[in-house]
């Protein structure tokens, strides 16, 4: 008698093979058979008609603060996501040295937009050293399991103090004692060690994350401890990530590549197409190429669709430096959109420029050119000649104003797609071809991040409604491969080979999906985080059930109240 079986589904296990209909047994958190069974189970799951894949695993989030206050890990937990990896990009809170919590807290505000005021009151800090933050995060209730890493940011600071926040320098000492730090927290479980290196990461007050300036002989020391111990990933946002520096792709492989090939540390980092140089991710595929050939291990971790700041007048929009904009901060919505509504307030507002505004300052043409109505369901390739610049055109206006008008719409909730990266060439084939390179992994959902001017955390969805199934400005990719890309492709890179499979013991992390239903939906804003601030949320349509250890968290787009998920500890996790 098994626990759980699921029957008759279309399983894709997660290896890349060919699907097939066949049940699942579940016994104790784990599958325990795949294939025809006659047995019984205490619960059977009717899965006729529906996919049957391994539950996502999401190695580039942000929930670093969230996952001390949410037991759900909204908005990844709407989209199949079973496992999740946060401590990316630099950013984290420990080690944390209590003076320290504050200014922790400011540096998470400003690289990844999540409200400081939310974060001061949800986190409770009951850590000071990594160790005893994994144990924090264990006595909170998951329903998904939480890996995560140690981040550069914070062990500078701990170590170095303010010296270490200016990014001053490092002495053999400082480096010697931030590699302890380190050590201690991979043995203790964490995934590996994260750093920033591009310009645009910057804390609240304005400076760059810290180690944004690291010598070698800084990065080298943290590859070594990661070779030594045998375990963890240490993992780059990049100088040039978005163009700011269009000779970066040789100056950062130099590094990554001796890294890696003097201590065997494997490295990920992310890449995109970015509107400024829209050819540079070619240049950097070939480094890796060349890197691995000398015995690198490095893995670009790329966008599956672009990266959109959505405008609206409810969070970001082109007109939020504007001064005569600015003047309805703090006013009530109602209030506010009755402003923007009145045609002599519009007029002020159109004829007011900031030339310090930066909203556009990814985009080295027109920017309108890459801006375009978002839409429900939203569409995320969507075609050149439906950009506002050529809208606008067409209509005989001007596209600042077009947008301000456009933004009105749906009651002031309307959203514009502002494709900052993965989109100068109007199409997705930049994307495609960066996915399918051999030794690419995909990143950078940035689940719970960026609250009022991004929302990916849908990516692992659209994986499958886009490439899978809608998409007709291109080539569409194969279930099978794409299943395997965000399951066990992710899942190994990370070192967490007991998931991302479905095969006997392996964890019972499975989605049964509706695939035709399989839907992204537009998002829209909510204000739950601690002490009611906003964020924009994306949720789902289309996933039937999502279980975690072979528990059911969420049944019909509804979670079931259950929390089976644990801290997943690097080390502790054994490949069947």
């Amino acid at each position: 008698m098994h626990d759980t079986i699921i029957k008759g589904g279309t399983v894709i296990d997660g290896t890349g093979d060919a699907r097939r209909t066949a049940d699942v047994a579940i016994d104790d958190g784990v599958i325990s058979e795949v294939g025809t069974i006659a047995a019984g189970a205490r619960r059977t799951i009717d899965a006729d008609g529906l996919l049957v894949t391994p539950g996502w695993v999401d190695i580039h989030t942000h929930y670093d603060g969230q996952a001390t206050w949410d037991p759900l890990l909204t908005p990844s937990f709407w989209h199949g996501v079973t496992t999740v990896v946060m401590g990316n990009c630099g950013v984290g809170f420990a080690p944390a040295a209590p003076e320290r919590r504050q200014w922790l807290i400011g540096l998470m505000e400003g690289v990844e937009d999540i409200p400081g005021t939310a974060l001061a009151e949800g986190i409770d800090w009951q850590w000071e050293t990594f160790p005893e933050y994994l144990d924090a995060l264990e006595q909170k209730p998951h329903a998904i399991d939480v890996g995560t890493q140690i981040a550069h940011g914070a062990v500078r600071a701990y170590v170095m103090g303010e010296r270490g926040a200016k990014n001053e320098p490092a002495t053999p000492d400082d480096i010697a004692k931030m590699a302890a730090i380190v050590r201690e927290a991979v043995t203790a479980g964490a995934l590996g060690f994260s750093t920033s290196r591009t310009l645009v990461h910057v804390a609240i007050d304005g400076e760059p994350v810290p180690g944004t300036f690291a010598a070698e002989d800084e990065l080298m020391a943290i590859g070594r401890v990661l070779g030594e111990l045998g375990r963890g990933i240490l993992e780059v946002a990049p100088a040039g990530v978005v163009g700011e520096d269009l000779s970066a792709p040789d100056k950062e492989m130099a590094w990554m590549r001796k890294v890696s090939t003097e201590t065997g540390c494997p490295i990920t980092f992310l890449l995109g197409q970015h509107n400024s140089d829209p050819t540079a991710w070619e240049r950097m595929l070939t480094l890796c190429e060349e890197a691995a050939r000398d015995g690198a291990r490095i893995h670009p971790q790329v966008f599956g669709r672009p990266t959109n700041i959505l405008f609206s007048f409810l969070g970001v929009c082109p007109f939020m430096r504007f001064p005569t904009f600015a003047t309805l901060e703090g006013l009530p919505f109602a209030e506010q959109l009755r402003h923007l509504r009145d045609p002599e307030f519009k007029a002020r507002v159109l004829a007011d420029h900031d030339p310090n505004d930066d909203v556009f300052k990814f985009v080295m043409t027109d920017p309108w050119d890459k801006v375009y109505v978002l839409g429900d369901p939203p569409n995320y390739e969507p075609d050149p000649a439906r950009s506002l610049a050529h809208l606008a055109r067409a209509a005989g206006r001007d596209p600042q104003e077009f947008a301000y008008d456009l933004l009105l719409e749906d009651d002031g909730k309307a959203f514009l797609l502002y494709a900052i990266t993965g989109y100068a060439d109007g199409n997705l084939e930049a994307v495609r071809r960066m996915l399918l390179h051999p030794q690419s992994a995909l990143g950078a959902s940035d689940g719970g991040a960026h609250c009022r001017a991004i929302c990916d955390a849908g990516v692992p969805t659209f994986m499958l409604t886009h490439w899978g199934r809608d998409r007709t400005r291109g080539e569409q990719l194969p279930l099978e491969w794409l299943v395997r890309k965000q399951t066990q492709d992710t899942a190994r890179l990370f070192g967490l080979g007991d998931r991302g499979v479905l095969a006997p013991g392996y964890q019972a992390d499975v989605n049964l999906i509706d695939f035709d239903a399989l839907q992204v939906r537009a998002p829209h804003l909510v204000f739950d985080l601690p002490g009611g601030a906003p964020r924009l949320m994306q949720t789902a349509d289309g996933y039937r059930a999502t279980l975690v250890r072979g528990e059911v968290i969420v049944e019909q787009g509804e979670p079931t109240g259950a929390y089976p998920g644990r801290v997943v500890r690097g080390g502790a996790v054994r490949q069947p």
